[in-house]
């Protein structure tokens, strides 16, 4: 799916199921998805909906985050953003968005490139469905983030 395509999915998906914008609604397509991608406070990541599901998004605040490049973390199999023991709490948001569209208010232990650990807190996720109902995947947001002890 083409960048702008995919960025339109993220915003629209987002708006019509969490009932609010990531991005002020006047902004034009291409202003948006600049900013979204590349000034952003926020991190906002995506995967696609294969049965292993791989990112397809991830904004610079994201990269910077789990500290992978671009072209390291587009493509890379999302479970690994956590650990084996933590992937099980991962699965069961992503199930429950599945059945309920969005779900916010979520808290999970997750692992950069370096192995150093951090909480993601205040998660948003949900699905990525286009406007003829077909699901591309799931995304997710947050603000905040902090080191794990």
């Amino acid at each position: 799916m083409p960048q702008l395509q995919l960025v339109q999915l993220i915003l629209s998906s987002y708006r019509r199921l969490v009932g609010e914008n990531l991005v002020p609604p006047d902004w034009s397509l291409d202003e948006a998805a600049a900013w979204l991608q590349n000034e952003a406070p926020f991190c906002v990541l995506a995967h696609d909906a294969s049965d292993d599901p791989r990112f397809i998004f991830a904004n610079r605040a994201a990269q910077t985050c789990f500290e992978y490049r671009h072209d390291e973390l587009i493509g890379l199999p999302s479970r690994l953003s956590a650990e084996a023991p933590n992937r099980a709490e991962r699965e069961q948001l992503i199930a429950r968005v599945a059945t309920q569209g969005y779900a916010n208010g979520y808290r999970g232990l997750r692992i950069a490139k370096s192995g150093r650990r951090f909480w993601i807190e205040d998660v948003t996720m949900w699905n990525l469905i286009d406007e003829a109902g077909v699901k591309h995947g799931q995304a997710a947001t947050y603000r905040q983030w902090r080191d794990a002890a």
